[in-house]
């Protein structure tokens, strides 16, 4: 893990204030994208028509891509109510608060030689830290703290969770826990 010269958090947590982070946090779902059209088009991938079909088709059956390809195919629709990333709207936004409960029933599979559940609760951080502006205040302080050290392959015990989100309901900041969030590793 490493500070961020941006904003000073660790890297993908000072999302989504911090751009270099925010840039961070959407390349784990862009590099999944880009690595399932190589895979399936190879390496001079669709054409730019072809790939807003694929991302429709993506979007219509989650339960059958990995979690990036789904919240990278999001990205690449257009909704047609807020006019925004379909499931990246305001909290309300009916199409989107649809599209963001469907994209739970996409693929996700740990990494090798992490504890399982990671790569769960690296897809919920993603998805909290992209769409902060959907999130409360205190979820959105939470993630931002785990996100690093959960890239890096740490998930904290159910007890060092429930300490880290009493700390938050408490008014901890981010500079408070930054520190203890990654220390259970």
């Amino acid at each position: 893990m490493r500070r961020c010269a941006g904003c000073g958090c660790w890297e993908y947590g000072g999302a989504p204030g911090c751009d270099r982070c925010a840039a961070l946090v959407d390349r784990i779902v862009e590099d999944g994208w880009r690595e399932f059209l190589r895979e399936r088009f190879g390496p001079d991938g669709p054409s730019p028509e072809d790939e807003s079909v694929i991302a429709e088709m993506v979007a219509d059956e989650p339960d059958r891509h990995g979690w990036r390809v789904v919240d990278a195919a999001l990205d690449r629709i257009v909704c047609r109510e807020c006019r925004g990333p379909l499931s990246r709207g305001p909290r309300g936004c009916p199409p989107c608060d649809l599209a963001d409960g469907f994209r739970y029933s996409a693929v996700e599979i740990d990494r090798p030689r992490v504890p399982p559940g990671n790569e769960h609760a690296i897809r919920v951080g993603v998805s909290v830290v992209r769409a902060g502006h959907r999130q409360s205040p205190r979820a959105l302080l939470s993630w931002r703290l785990c996100l690093p050290a959960l890239l890096d392959g740490f998930l904290p015990s159910t007890p060092q969770a429930q300490a880290l989100r009493a700390r938050i309901n408490a008014g901890a900041t981010y500079d408070d826990l930054a520190d203890l969030a990654i220390m259970g590793r």
